[in-house]
C-alpha cells in the first residue's frame, strides 16, 4: 500500500500510456520546467516505456510512476526519481500534474507517496529538487510536504534572451 491512498494510486508506465506522454512531454508550455528542447517521437516515447519496463532503477538510475485517480483510473500526471544515487542515497524529485487536476492536492498526496516509498522501501537517505524561482506554486508544493531550501543556483536556466536562478531544495530521511 506504498504507492496508493485513498484518492490516488502511483503505477509503473505501461504501453496504453504512450499517448497521454506523447501529449506532456511534447507541450511546450511545459518544457520551460525542464531541459526539452524538441518535440519526441511517438517511437522514442515507445522505446522509453520498453526500457522503463525491462531496465533496473538503479540501472536506468530514473523511476517514473503515473499517478491514476482510484475513482475512475484517469491518469493526471507522472512523478518520478531522477538521477538515482544508490551509493549516496538520494534522487531527485519531479512531478507534473495534467493542468485540468492542478489545485486538487493530487500533487501533494501523490508527492507524500513517492517519498514514503523512496524513504521506506528504497532507502533513500534524501531526496531533492531544482525549481525555477519563479515558479511560486511547484516551490510552495514542495515546502509543504516538508523540502527545505538550501541553495541557490545563480542564473542557472535561461528563459528567452535572460538567465533565472533555480532553488535547491532537500529533504532529509528522518525515519
Amino acid at each position: 500500500m506504498l504507492l496508493r491512498n485513498s484518492q490516488i494510486k502511483l503505477r509503473a508506465v505501461e504501453p496504453e500510456d504512450l499517448d497521454v506522454l506523447y501529449k506532456w512531454e511534447n507541450s511546450t508550455s511545459l518544457w520551460i520546467h525542464g531541459n526539452t528542447m524538441a518535440p519526441y517521437s511517438k517511437l522514442v516515447l515507445r522505446q522509453y516505456i520498453n526500457d522503463a519496463l525491462e531496465m533496473d532503477i538503479y540501472q536506468s538510475k530514473q523511476l517514473r510512476l503515473m499517478i491514476d485517480l482510484l475513482e475512475d483510473n484517469t491518469t493526471i500526471g507522472t512523478i518520478d526519481l531522477y538521477d538515482i544515487d544508490a551509493h549516496n542515497r538520494r534522487a531527485g524529485m519531479g512531478i507534473l500534474i495534467d493542468e485540468a487536476h492542478r489545485q486538487k492536492h493530487y500533487a501533494t498526496q501523490a508527492l507524500e507517496l513517492m517519498t514514503s516509498y523512496a524513504f521506506k522501501f528504497l532507502y533513500l537517505h534524501q531526496i531533492y529538487a531544482y525549481i525555477s524561482i519563479s515558479n511560486i506554486k511547484s516551490i510552495s508544493l514542495f515546502e509543504k510536504t516538508g523540502y527545505v531550501k538550501v541553495g541557490i543556483l545563480k542564473d542557472w536556466v535561461q528563459r528567452g534572451d535572460k538567465f533565472e536562478d533555480v532553488l535547491f531544495l532537500q529533504l532529509l530521511n528522518k525515519i
